[in-house]
């Protein structure tokens, strides 16, 4: 059964990003799910990832680690909740792994890649946030700059699978 993700939320708590981009639903859905793919476009320049894990499947675990350019180290441990090839990704860092609640939840991500044909796709990530001040705090760091640097390099090396 899937999740209905497209259900109202407060607009207060809520982040979005919506793009077409030049490039299929599955190359998209590839480097989304892709360890190694992972590593080459998932956080903007200086920041890198590194120890990219997933077991790409609802219930599934997610993890991966920023590293910043000053020795910064941000662990992303989390859960698939939904996954459907090629068309959908939901996670959430609220568990740490398989039903294991974190100390503090932050977001839930929500990924869809809605193919236009000729190669273009509309390319949506969501961000929903426990609280209003998650969202100003996620917004504070750069979450449109953040995210959109993130999706012309997810763009550019799916372009090239």
């Amino acid at each position: 059964m899937a999740l209905d993700t497209a259900a109202t939320f407060p607009a207060d708590r809520e982040l979005v990003l919506e793009r077409v981009l030049e490039a299929s639903a599955e190359n998209l859905y590839k480097c989304w799910t892709t360890p190694e793919l992972m590593e080459q476009w998932f956080c903007p320049a200086p920041w890198t990832v590194k120890n990219v894990r997933t077991d790409v499947r609802t219930g599934g675990n997610t993890f991966l680690e920023m590293h910043g350019p000053n020795g910064e180290v941000m662990p992303q441990p989390g859960v698939y909740l939904e996954v459907v090839p090629n068309k959908k990704i939901v996670f959430t860092d609220a568990f740490t792994e398989t039903w294991q609640p974190s100390a503090k939840p932050f977001m839930v991500a929500i990924i869809t890649f809605e193919d236009l044909g000729d190669g273009k796709t509309r390319y949506r990530a969501v961000a929903r946030h426990w609280s209003a001040e998650d969202k100003a705090a996620h917004e504070q760091m750069g979450f449109h700059e953040g995210w959109g640097i993130v999706a012309g390099q997810l763009e550019a090396l799916a372009k090239t699978l």
